[in-house]
């Protein structure tokens, strides 16, 4: 008989929002392009059984078009988050090599930090030209810097403990301490904050793309969607914007709620009865 503990219902939980997840990125990606093939014999159609999220001002379903655009911020926002994540690592362990390091790296942290981070990735995106690397580029490295902080601390935490110097005095090198010791300690901080950066790179994703400094007007992102929708909400299509814009912070959500999981997970006196 399965004893159903906060554990293990943690466990479902985080499965089935991971399931969820890569469905919706599955399903995107596989859609054809010919889906978004304009159909002006449909076109301005509100919401309906066979058009859940109704059509645009072209005809197309708002549901496939949707779709695509919540694969195209999951992919992003995976790649951007990735590469935020593994400069986060390196700048935190370097950081807590030497003082010197350390001090360099917090003057970079005090730098991106004074900035605000949209006013910050418009400045990244306009130097390299906007598109879809200009967003890339943006996103990696303004989300870095809460992250660096984290590990930094969980590494100064580890360098103090006992079992480090009793290591070193068994003449242990540097990259078997760092190896059996260091990141088996910050991996669970590394994964939970690599989570934890996505829904914030998705929805910078999203915010650049609408103001038009992000992807390019062809690709069917979710940005690009709602911008797209303000030219005819006074005409009440208020779908257009609805059901994309809902879908956004649905997913943004199910994201951060599954961060939450982890954490959850990874904290053994939090998942006991």
């Amino acid at each position: 008989m399965i004893c159903f503990n906060r554990r293990l219902i943690a466990v479902l939980l985080a499965s089935a929002i991971t399931a969820l997840i890569l469905g919706i990125y599955v399903g995107g990606a596989l859609t054809p392009s010919s889906a978004l093939n304009a159909d002006f014999s449909r076109k301005g159609l509100p919401p309906s059984a066979a058009h859940i999220f109704g059509t645009d001002y072209l005809g197309r379903d708002m549901f496939t078009r949707t779709l695509k655009g919540l694969s195209l911020s999951l992919g992003v926002g995976a790649a951007a988050s990735l590469v935020a994540a593994l400069i986060a690592l390196i700048a935190g362990v370097a950081a807590a090599v030497g003082n010197s390091i350390d001090h360099a790296v917090n003057w970079i942290i005090d730098v991106f930090m004074s900035v605000p981070h949209t006013v910050l990735l418009i400045l990244i995106s306009i130097a390299l030209n906007r598109g879809a690397a200009g967003l890339f580029i943006g996103v990696a490295v303004t989300h870095w810097c809460n992250l660096a902080r984290i590990i930094r601390g969980e590494v100064l935490q580890v360098r103090a403990r006992p079992y480090i110097a009793a290591s070193r005095r068994f003449g242990k090198s540097s990259l078997w301490i760092v190896r059996k010791h260091l990141f088996p300690h910050i991996a669970p901080q590394f994964l939970v904050g690599l989570i934890l950066l996505f829904p914030h790179a998705i929805m910078h994703e999203s915010g650049l793309t609408f103001l038009g400094f992000g992807l390019p007007p062809e690709q069917p992102a979710v940005g690009i969607i709602l911008s797209e929708s303000m030219r005819y909400i006074s005409s009440g299509a208020w779908w257009l914007a609805f059901f994309p814009g809902l879908s956004l912070v649905i997913l943004v959500l199910l994201i951060d709620k599954l961060g939450a999981v982890l954490r959850y997970l990874f904290e053994p006196k939090e998942a006991r009865l």
